[in-house]
């Protein structure tokens, strides 16, 4: 409703000349297909960050890697959900024909959420090689221990030999 000029009220249709209603009309149209386009773009994100994840999960549990990567990546999953939730916040109550923003934030997620991969990757890849390090350390010592045992019970004999001869 808007004030008429002798104070008293009117409404849209009263005020605005037809071709203005069209011009309404179509703009409401088009931010109505613009939220819809936004909308399937963010839903198309969670489908591909919750199919990531899944592939992830499910590569690290065939791997048999412990429960602790499988918590971080929970906690990733939480987190690049969150993301997407502030995206979805963001982009609705911004309200603005903005889908060159919207896929460019799109591509700024899934590349943090590369990066955050990558950076499990390493982790994964330093918890490897720790515990590829700590078999190698127990093999030396089992080694060391049975050379020692060898060399003892060779000494023992050799002494016993004598001994005996």
């Amino acid at each position: 409703m808007f004030k008429a000029p002798d104070g008293g009220q009117w409404s849209v249709s009263e005020s605005c000349p037809s071709s203005s209603r069209v011009i309404v009309v179509v703009v409401v149209i088009i931010e109505v297909v613009v939220v819809v386009v936004e909308l399937i773009i963010v839903v198309g994100v969670v489908v591909v960050v919750v199919a990531v994840v899944v592939v992830v999960v499910a590569v690290i549990v065939a791997a048999s890697v412990v429960v602790v990567v499988v918590v971080v990546l929970v906690v990733l999953a939480a987190a690049a959900a969150a993301v997407v939730v502030v995206v979805v916040v963001v982009v609705v109550l911004v309200e603005v024909i903005v889908i060159v923003a919207v896929v460019v934030e799109v591509v700024k997620v899934l590349l943090l959420l590369l990066l955050l991969l990558l950076l499990l990757l390493l982790l994964l890849l330093l918890l490897l090689l720790v515990v590829v390090v700590v078999v190698v350390v127990v093999v030396v010592v089992v080694v060391v221990v049975v050379v020692v045992v060898i060399a003892m019970v060779v000494v023992l004999a050799s002494f016993l030999y004598q001994l005996f001869s």
